[in-house]
C-alpha cells in the first residue's frame, strides 16, 4: 500500500510502499479515503515526542482519516465490514498513521460512524481539530453571555472553537485578517480583530472593560502576558501550545490551562451529534491528492492555516 512516511525523526516525507496491515484481536482495518492534516504530524516526523515514545520506521504520518472498514479482527462488536467510519489513527510504537491506504486501529480507540451527510473529506477534517476546540471551550467555562477572546481563529481548531464557544452562547472575538472576517462571522463570531493592523489587546479594550476568557491557539510566553491584563477577575486563558504558567496566573485570580486533547470515542461521536444536528461544519480549505503530500507537509510548516488541508487517497 501508498503511504507517506518518514524513515527517521527529521527526514524528508516520502511516498512508500509498505505492506498490508492485518487486523488482530480488537482491531478494525479501515480502507482510507481521505486523511486530515495537522501541524502535530510533521512536529511528531521531527521528533517532538522521541524522548517518551518508541517509534517504529518506517513512520507513517497523520493521526485523523475517513474511510470504510475492510475487515474486523476477533473480538469487534462495535463495526463491521463496510461501515462508513472516521477517527484517529496513529499508532507511533507500530509505525502507523492516516496519511494511507489502509491503517488497523483498535476499536476502543476515537473512532465513530461517520456523521450523515458528510463526505469523506470533510469528515477526515474533524477529529484532532474539533475535539481540541471543543475541549478548550470546555476549559475555558464559557457559556452564555461570556465573552472569549480567540486567537488563531481562522485555523483548523480555532474554526471549531469559534463555533463551539458560539454554540453556548457565548460572545466571541475571532483575530483574522479582513478577508476572513465574513467566514469567521459565519460561524458564529460576533466581531473579529485583525491582528495584521494593531495591537490586539487595544482593538479588544476599545469595545470591551475586559473579557472572561482567552483561547489561543498561537501565541507564546511573552503574548500571553500582553494579553493577559484583558482579562477580568476569575476569568480563564486556555493554550493548545503549552505557554501558559498556570501558577502565574492564579496569582492573578486567573485560571491557566494548557491542553493536549486526549480524543476518545464518546468525545468524537458527541461531536458527530452536532455535525448531524448542524450545529457545528467542517470548512476545508484545501484537497490535495496522497503524493502531494510531502510538498503540503512543507506548506504547513510555514504557518497561516485558513482551515482543513485534507488528503485525498
Amino acid at each position: 500500500m501508498r503511504v507517506i512516511a518518514v524513515s527517521e525523526y527529521g527526514a524528508t516525507p516520502s511516498v512508500m510502499d509498505l505492506p498490508l496491515p492485518e487486523p488482530g484481536p480488537g482491531e478494525v482495518l479501515v480502507k482510507l479515503v481521505a486523511a486530515g492534516m495537522n501541524p502535530v504530524d510533521w512536529k511528531i516526523a521531527d521528533g517532538m515526542l522521541k524522548d517518551s515514545v518508541d517509534a517504529q520506521f518506517p513512520l507513517v504520518l497523520g493521526a485523523d482519516g475517513a474511510g470504510v472498514v475492510e475487515a474486523v479482527g476477533p473480538d469487534v462488536g462495535r463495526f463491521a465490514a463496510g461501515d462508513q467510519v472516521f477517527g484517529q489513527f496513529r499508532d507511533l510504537t507500530r509505525g502507523c498513521g492516516s496519511y494511507a491506504e489502509y491503517a488497523v486501529v483498535d476499536q476502543d480507540a476515537p473512532l465513530a460512524r461517520m456523521p450523515q451527510g458528510l463526505i469523506y473529506t470533510q469528515a477526515a477534517g474533524v477529529p484532532m481539530a474539533a475535539m481540541t476546540g471543543y475541549t478548550m471551550v470546555r476549559e475555558a467555562g464559557l457559556d452564555v453571555g461570556k465573552t472569549v477572546l480567540i486567537v488563531g481563529a481562522t485555523g483548523g481548531v480555532g474554526q471549531f472553537a469559534v463555533q463551539f464557544a458560539a454554540d453556548v452562547g457565548a460572545h466571541v472575538i475571532a483575530t483574522a485578517h479582513p478577508d476572513m472576517d465574513a467566514e469567521m462571522r459565519r460561524l458564529g463570531a460576533a466581531e473579529t480583530v485583525d491582528y495584521g493592523r494593531a495591537d490586539i489587546g487595544e482593538q479588544v479594550l476599545a469595545n470591551h472593560d475586559g473579557i472572561d476568557a482567552i483561547i489561543d491557539l498561537v501565541s507564546g510566553p511573552p503574548e500571553v502576558d500582553a494579553l493577559t491584563g484583558l482579562l477580568r477577575p476569575g476569568g480563564a486563558y486556555v493554550s493548545s501550545i503549552n505557554a501558559v504558567n498556570p501558577d502565574k496566573m492564579a496569582s492573578q485570580q486567573l485560571t491557566g490551562v494548557n491542553i493536549y486533547t486526549q480524543g476518545t470515542p464518546e468525545l468524537l461521536a458527541t461531536i458527530a451529534d452536532m455535525l448531524d444536528a448542524s450545529r457545528i461544519r467542517v470548512a476545508v480549505a484545501r484537497e490535495v491528492p496522497l503524493e502531494d503530500a510531502p510538498a503540503a507537509v512543507a506548506a504547513g510548516r510555514q504557518g497561516g492555516a485558513r482551515g482543513k488541508t485534507v488528503i485525498r487517497i
